[in-house]
C-alpha cells in the first residue's frame, strides 16, 4: 500500500470520528442515552483519561497524558513512513499502522482542542466554538458514545469471585477512534505472520 492510500484511510477515519463526536457533543446532554437496538445504544460520556476511564492523578496528569500521546503519534507516524518507504512491508502491516495512527490522532484532537472549542455538556447541549469553553488547551475530554450491552444480569452464585454480582457484557463505551486502534492491534495480533512478512 502506498503512503497516499494510507493517508487517505487515515483521513477518512479521522473525518468519521470527528463528525460523529461533534454530532454527539452538540446533540446529546452528558449521560443521555438513545437505544438503537436492545443490545446497541448511543450513550454520551466523556473520558478524562486513558482506556476504561483510567486517570493519571495530579494537576499535570492530563497534560502528561496528552503530551505522551503526541509523542506516540509521532513515533507511529514514522513507523508508517518507514514501513512503506524503506521496508516494503505487507499491506496488513501498513493498514494496521494506519488504523492505529488514525485512532490515536482522533483522540488527541479531543484532548488538545475540545476543552477550548466546546462549553460544558452537563445538563445542556454543548456549543461548538463556545464563548465560555469548559477547559484549556491540552485538557479536553475524549467523547465516547458506542455501547453494546449484549447481556446484563446477575451471575450465578456458584461462580468464584463474581458469583451473585450484577454483570454487563460488554460494558465498554467507545468511539470510532477506539475502534480503529482496536482493529489495527487486532490485525497485528491475529495476522502477525502476514503483517510482518516482507514482500
Amino acid at each position: 500500500m502506498s503512503l497516499r492510500k494510507a493517508y487517505l484511510l487515515i483521513f477518512i477515519i479521522l473525518l468519521v470520528d470527528q463528525v460523529s463526536k461533534i454530532y454527539i457533543k452538540t446533540n446529546f446532554i452528558l449521560g443521555e442515552e438513545d437505544e438503537v437496538f436492545k443490545w446497541f445504544k448511543i450513550l454520551f460520556i466523556e473520558n478524562e483519561g486513558m482506556a476504561w476511564g483510567t486517570v493519571i492523578p495530579g494537576a499535570y496528569g492530563k497534560l502528561i497524558l496528552t503530551l505522551f500521546r503526541l509523542v506516540a503519534v509521532g513515533g507511529i507516524g514514522y513507523w508508517l513512513w518507514d514501513s512503506v518507504e524503506r521496508k516494503h512491508s505487507s499491506n496488513y502491516l501498513v493498514v494496521a499502522i494506519a488504523l492505529i495512527l488514525a485512532g490515536a490522532f482522533g483522540n488527541i484532537i479531543d484532548s488538545v482542542f475540545y476543552g477550548v472549542i466546546f462549553n460544558d455538556s452537563h445538563q445542556q447541549l454543548a456549543t461548538l466554538f463556545a464563548d465560555r469553553p469548559y477547559g484549556t488547551w491540552f485538557h479536553g475530554k475524549v467523547v465516547d458514545m458506542f455501547y453494546f450491552p449484549f447481556w446484563h444480569g446477575n451471575l450465578p452464585s456458584w461462580l468464584p469471585i463474581w458469583g451473585g454480582k450484577e454483570f454487563t457484557f460488554f460494558n465498554a463505551i467507545f468511539n470510532v477512534a477506539d475502534m480503529a486502534i482496536s482493529t489495527g492491534v487486532g490485525i497485528l495480533i491475529f495476522f502477525n505472520k502476514k503483517a510482518f512478512h516482507h514482500n
